[in-house]
């Protein structure tokens, strides 16, 4: 174990297994319905099997049927009533599970470690906030917390035992030293990580899946990839971001770090313009108050290449958002069309409404998009007729830009733009647990964001488990792990941080402190 673990103030897996022997155990997300996991049985006179084959099918008697039920029932009432989060459960994480190491060495950005112990090091510069439960239900908010090093740190939370923690800015003195200094205008922040925030309670008026506020389910958290997929473009293709890390709140949204050193150092000025060239005005839900330009922004033309197959496969069928699938709702968004559209939207309401016609919701779309450039003059089919031919220039571009608006208005990234802004703004740390959810705040792979599932993120009483089943198998041979998350379902998102992220980090931090010394040698002539 590293310097940063501190197994001594933990109670062991072991302990916490004894404590929750006699409880059936499970996951439970807020918002999870735990009831569409029961089983059903069809009241029959007597049941096989299908699973076996037909030599060994195995009759199955009603009481049997019954009794099973019973027992489905009784273990998902006990997977929705298991404690998910406790003081002695977080305790066992950050002393046994929390990458110390990884976090530290991250924001440290010194790839040598020799910064260590520095009073004006980056590390020992940065703002650290705790949030604290000394008893239940007492809340108390530490701020402008900081550390000489790591191993202070790792203490501090040992000590702390802190239900939340958040992460501020680099200032230009040790944070715990600000009320001695901010009347001497001293005190000021110097680099923060350009950072980002998404979270689906604001998709609340497009999730037509029946979530809203905290409640997720698989449906509505593809918002969250499509986010992601556009935001992670624009900020490498335009901004030529290279070092961005992603990770899943705990709960209901996603975080984007970037951490280039040009990012590091942007003014509050320079982070508000980036924030803003992302940020597209959702307008109403008769996508009034949207505006874009005309020709669209090539990162807007490029976004809505990303976004509409998503919009076509997530939104529109009833396995989605319904948003075509249903007579009410393609109604509801053909009355979304401009008033000079009602031509369009009276003959596709009369033509889907018809016995004959069985057009799937991705046909409905390129059957919409067709009559609008058909109307507007656009289509094979020439002009639209008299109609058309009245419409104005800024009426063509309306009804050209409709679709666009209305793929942005349910799939385009919602960013809290203060979170952005402002270097001294705080952010829940990555690798944290989220305490509503007992789950682990986890990197996430862009590359494979679309089959990232936050109901299969381990949560505390997951991650208990799993140690005393690795030390059941292996007992004390510790010779294959490092670290003990490595023992766990943490070790995917882990390792990959580690390798995709935070190694090719610290290569090119040592590349560039090389090339630095180096230019300072040939100036001297000390080589």
């Amino acid at each position: 174990m590293g310097a940063a673990e501190v197994p001594d103030l933990a109670l062991s897996a072991e302990e916490h297994s004894r404590k929750r022997d006699r409880q059936d155990r499970g996951q439970n997300v807020d918002g999870d319905d735990s009831s569409d996991q029961e089983a059903e049985f069809e009241d029959e006179p007597m049941q096989t099997d299908p699973s076996a084959p037909a030599s060994t099918q195995v009759k199955v008697t009603p009481e049997k049927a019954t009794a099973d039920a019973a027992a489905a029932e009784a273990a998902a009432v006990a997977k929705a009533n298991e404690t998910v989060f406790s003081p002695e459960l977080l305790r066992t994480y950050y002393a046994r599970l929390f990458p110390h190491e990884m976090l530290t060495s991250w924001l440290s950005y010194d790839p040598t470690g020799a910064s260590g112990g520095s009073s004006t090091s980056l590390f020992a510069r940065r703002e650290w906030s705790f949030t604290i439960e000394p008893t239940p239900g007492d809340e108390i908010y530490i701020r402008y917390q900081s550390f000489v090093n790591p191993p202070d740190l790792a203490t501090a939370i040992a000590k702390r035992n802190p239900h939340k923690i958040d992460i501020g800015a680099v200032f230009s003195h040790p944070p715990k030293d600000h009320n001695s200094l901010q009347k001497s205008g001293k005190f000021k922040t110097e680099q923060r990580e350009l950072v980002f925030d998404i979270d689906l309670t604001d998709y609340d008026g497009v999730r037509n899946c029946g979530c809203s506020g905290a409640k997720i389910c698989q449906r509505c958290w593809r918002m969250m990839s499509m986010a992601v997929k556009v935001m992670e473009r624009g900020l490498r293709n335009d901004f030529g971001f290279k070092h961005i890390a992603w990770f899943y709140s705990g709960r209901r949204g996603v975080h984007a770090w970037v951490c280039d050193e040009a990012a590091r150092t942007l003014s509050n000025e320079a982070r508000s313009a980036v924030a803003a060239y992302f940020e597209v005005s959702m307008g109403t839900d008769q996508n009034k108050g949207m505006v874009l330009s005309h020709p669209l922004h090539p990162t807007l033309s490029r976004a809505y290449d990303i976004l509409e197959p998503m919009f076509v496969e997530d939104v529109l069928p009833s396995s989605g958002h319904s948003v075509l699938s249903k007579k009410e709702n393609w109604e509801g968004l053909l009355s979304t069309l401009p008033p000079q559209g009602e031509p369009v939207a009276s003959s596709l309401k009369k033509k889907w409404a018809s016995s004959g016609d069985s057009s799937s919701p991705s046909e409905k779309w390129v059957e919409l998009k067709r009559y609008l450039n058909i109307f507007i003059g656009k289509g094979s089919g020439g002009g639209g007729g008299k109609a058309s031919k009245n419409l104005s220039a800024k009426d063509r571009i309306t009804l050209e830009q409709w679709p666009i608006e209305t793929v942005f208005r349910y799939t385009y990234p919602r960013l809290d733009i203060n979170v952005s802004k402002m270097q001294n703004h705080l952010l829940k740390s990555p690798f944290c647990v989220h305490p509503k959810t007992g789950r682990v705040c986890v990197p996430m792979e862009v590359a494979k964001i679309d089959s990232f599932d936050p109901f299969s993120v381990p949560t505390l009483p997951q991650l208990m488990r799993e140690l005393d089943n690795y030390q059941r198998e292996h007992g004390a041979d510790d010779s294959a792990t490092e670290h003990d998350w490595q023992k766990t379902s943490l070790k995917g998102p882990f390792e990959h941080f580690r390798k995709q992220f935070l190694t090719p980090m610290s290569n090119e931090l040592r590349r560039e402190r090389r090339e630095e010394a180096e230019q300072k040698a040939a100036m001297t002539g000390d080589f």
